[in-house]
């Protein structure tokens, strides 16, 4: 199997910063603050100081966005506070220092209730994101509430209320719910609520994670908690390009997620390698609009980005000085993504990427507009043949190997592709529906036509007739064949005197066949009774 590969990149060095876009489908995050009287029970630390559980909460809101700060900048975030009311203490906003005035002035309130929490964020992502995918970071202190609010009882009637009632779970959009639980685990409340945490999120239908402290409440295992929730839900993927002798560090946008399947009863999950090779490339037209079950930005890293990382220069932290960091103008830096995204849109053609072992994907231009235009990468079903009429993608190779000429030819419309499959299809042959009465009665009619017309339809006549039986053998319609030997007993009642002798003959032979124990065994074949009669002959 043959593809065509070709390397051109004609197009010169652009600067990066054109073709990385602030995406419209930013996936939004609220922050829902449990701000009940139970988040004002004091904690003791180790220092003796006295704090209120509200205190190690807003902590550790200030430690996720710090990391949100530094790894998604262009995350929109809402805080809302949450007991038997709930309120939204700041809009969606990319400022995170509005989140943080807001959390100092957070009050307490009464009693806990998730269910208000959750009817007030769905009114917010459907009135300011029209039901966009959002993720939800729900902060209490292990305390379900009491009463009818709470979520003991909100969980246990979930199933039997009344439309106008119904509970706010599962949403009308995706969602992803983190709660994080501000309490010991070794606390007897705390452990009594966690099930039910785990159920809401289960509810939500689109993944999650319940977060627990790592010992005591303190503010080390606070600050920890929102670490681990940032950097697994919240991080950003960095890996290289490959292409031959070229590489180049980019960033996948939006983070990509695990695939996880279930294969023979067995769950196989696929992860995303941090090295994307390009194997080859293909004319747009070749490769159509395959099947993807995912797309991501392609963007080039940043040289500040690489530094920070790094932790060169500067403080040792990672913080370099201004003048260090105005003399990095990625504008002015070559970057692979840029010729790369240059040559697939003037020559029109895609280039395939190995991500993972038997899993691959395409790389090309994609425009949201008619002057903006960017590096996307769509991701295939994991396999070898998840573009059927490309082939196995490791018998693809270069056509420099054997004449282009002979394959590729605009004016002839000439091209590999689509491969043809050795498979035989079923929908490649007429197949036998009766779904519909009008279905069976065309079929019955059909062999009656020919029967009529013995010995001239005799091939034909049989041919329907074995259609017709081995279809209502598979449906197990054996009464069928009953109605077919009548009908077949009938016609040949109704024979006119000029008819040929051999037409009576083969109805006959027909019609007792079908009446006969060999007429339900699938592998014989009814056959034309041998006679000395020429078919078609008069005489």
């Amino acid at each position: 199997m043959l593809v065509m590969i070709r390397l051109l990149f004609g197009a010169p060095y652009l600067n990066p910063k054109l073709h990385c876009f602030e995406s419209h489908s930013k996936m939004p995050t609220v922050i829902a603050l449990d701000v009940s009287l139970s988040m004002s029970r004091p904690v003791l630390t180790e220092a003796s100081e006295e704090y209120q559980r509200r205190h190690f909460a807003i902590h550790g809101i200030n430690t996720y966005l710090d990391v949100l700060s530094s790894t998604c900048k262009l995350e929109f975030v809402s805080l809302v506070a949450f007991s038997y009311l709930w309120e939204q203490l700041c809009t969606f906003t990319r400022d995170f220092g509005t989140i943080r005035t807001a959390l100092n002035k957070v009050e307490a309130y009464s009693k806990t209730c998730f269910e208000t929490a959750l009817n007030g964020i769905r009114t917010l992502i459907s009135d300011e994101w029209n039901n966009a995918p959002c993720q939800v970071v729900m902060i209490t202190d292990g305390s379900l509430g009491i009463g009818a609010g709470s979520l003991k009882a909100s969980l246990q009637t979930a199933n039997s209320r009344q439309p106008s009632e119904k509970f706010p779970l599962p949403f009308n959009f995706p969602c992803k719910i983190h709660i994080v639980c501000i309490g010991s685990t070794s606390d007897p409340d705390v452990q009594r609520s966690l099930p039910y945490y785990q159920k809401l999120i289960d509810m939500a239908g689109y993944g999650g994670e319940l977060f627990t402290l790592d010992g005591g409440i303190s503010f080390k295992s606070v600050e920890d908690v929102f670490r681990r929730l940032a950097e697994k839900y919240f991080s950003q993927f960095w890996g290289t390009l490959c292409c031959g002798n070229f590489t180049c560090p980019v960033q996948l946008f939006p983070k990509p997620e695990p695939l996880v399947r279930d294969v023979d009863e067995e769950r196989d999950t696929y992860n995303i390698s941090d090295k994307i090779e390009i194997i080859g490339f293909l004319d747009i037209k070749d490769i159509g609009s395959p099947p993807t079950i995912a797309r991501h930005l392609i963007l080039p890293r940043s040289m500040k980005d690489r530094d920070r990382e790094d932790g060169k220069g500067g403080d040792g932290k990672g913080n370099k000085p201004e003048e260090e960091e105005d003399s990095h103008d990625d504008g002015k830096t070559p970057s692979f993504t840029v010729l790369l995204h240059g040559g697939l849109k003037m020559e029109s053609m895609v280039a395939i990427a190995r991500i993972q072992k038997d899993w691959f994907g395409m790389i090309y231009s994609w425009a949201d507009s008619k002057k903006k235009s960017n590096l996307m990468l769509a991701l295939f079903e994991p396999g070898q043949l998840s573009v059927p009429w490309i082939g196995p993608f490791d018998q693809l190779t270069s056509c420099k190997e054997y004449a282009p000429e002979t394959l590729y030819s605009d004016e002839e419309k000439k091209s590999p592709f689509p491969v043809r499959s050795a498979d035989k299809h079923s929908y490649a042959y007429n197949c036998v529906v009766w779904i519909k009465p009008s279905g069976l009665q065309s079929d019955i009619q059909k062999v009656l036509r020919h029967a009529r017309k013995l010995p001239d339809k005799l091939q034909q006549f049989y041919k329907e007739l074995n259609r017709t039986r081995r279809a209502a053998l598979s449906f197990g319609f054996h009464s069928l064949l009953e109605a077919l030997a009548a009908m077949l007993e009938r016609e040949c009642t109704l024979l006119p005197g000029t008819a040929h002798p051999n037409a009576a003959l083969q109805l006959t032979h027909s019609a007792n066949f079908l009446l006969s124990e060999a007429a339900t065994d699938a592998t014989q074949n009814l056959t034309p009774l041998q006679t000395n009669f020429a078919a078609g002959s008069n005489g």
